[in-house]
């Protein structure tokens, strides 16, 4: 299994969940592969054009990604996966890193800080 790949027991668990063309024979055709592509694009934030070409066409990939998402197929799948005892999930992010060239913009008349 490569970084970034759902493991059997991941696969498993959403396999029959995702929707599937009978007789499809496309590129990308595997839900699995597709899944993966997804991960990699999420995991690692690239661009949809600088997904590795194992996966399949770039443009393929995000096609059927939007489709899916207008479809509903990703909401039903979280919430199927969904942990039913957590009833809301907050996440909190207290660091944010400033590039450091904005931390001292020029000033053009003045002091234009709030006082």
């Amino acid at each position: 299994m490569r970084r970034y790949e759902i493991s059997e027991d991941q696969w498993e668990a959403i396999k029959d969940k995702l929707p599937c063309q009978p007789g499809y024979q496309g590129k990308n055709a595997d839900n699995r592969l597709f899944i993966n592509a997804v991960m990699f694009v999420a995991k690692c934030g690239i661009p949809w054009r600088d997904l590795p070409e194992r996966f399949g066409n770039w443009n393929t990939v995000y096609v059927r990604f939007r489709r899916w998402a207008k479809a509903g197929v990703w909401q039903k799948l979280f919430k199927d996966l969904a942990d039913k005892d957590v009833r809301m999930l907050l996440i909190d992010s207290t660091v944010i890193r400033v590039h450091q060239h904005a931390a001292g913009a020029l000033k053009k008349q003045g002091n234009r800080q709030a006082k």
